[in-house]
């Protein structure tokens, strides 16, 4: 009987950690699709432009949830939030039309995608805000000239990581009020 309570409640925290991966990730998508960057910062409003703009929020999130504390709270949330987007990323594809035996594959390559602009983000945050504008133009803008936007949205960057590394897993949890508004940022 004893055992059996212990499945249960794997099964419960595995849930738990699940839903909360879910939220976080509803909670990144609120910030990319926040029209201030694609009207002030000219992002590409284009599924490539908003697929990065959802990429630099979850590695944000990500990075932060991947800190000791966090995982000594929750373990497994980074990767249930993980998960979650990509798991998004599937039904979208299915949902715009991509035929079946091609999803795997495109879900594959954002997948790659997202860990390089992670990898690429993580040394460029650890070399300063020029570094990761100079990433950032490169993935978002594809390396159109976009310099001042780049250095602002590093700019924003830094601002929500640093916000995000103020708050506990317990003041993430909903997502609810997770990421600071663009104009808390540049105000």
């Amino acid at each position: 009987m004893a055992l059996l309570g212990l499945n249960l409640f794997g099964a419960f925290r595995r849930r738990s950690t699940e839903r909360s991966g879910y939220e976080l990730y509803n909670a990144v998508v609120r910030a990319a699709r926040d029209p201030y960057y694609y009207s002030q910062l000219a992002v590409p409003d284009t599924l490539d432009g908003r697929f990065d703009m959802v990429g630099l929020f979850a590695f944000l999130l990500i990075r932060r949830l991947t800190q000791a504390d966090a995982i000594a709270e929750r373990p497994g949330v980074s990767q249930a939030l993980f998960d979650a987007m990509f798991n998004d990323m599937d039904v979208n594809l299915r949902e715009m039309g991509v035929g079946d035996m091609s999803v795997g594959k495109k879900v594959r390559a954002m997948w790659e995608a997202f860990h390089g602009r992670s990898s690429a983000y993580s040394d460029a945050m650890e070399q300063g805000p020029e570094a990761l504008a100079e990433a950032l133009e490169r993935n978002v803008w594809r390396g159109e000239e976009a310099s001042l936007a780049a250095a602002n949205l590093a700019r924003l960057a830094y601002a929500q990581y640093a916000h995000l590394s103020k708050l506990t897993l317990a003041d993430m949890d909903g997502g609810a009020v997770l990421f600071l508004a663009p104009e808390q940022v540049f105000a």
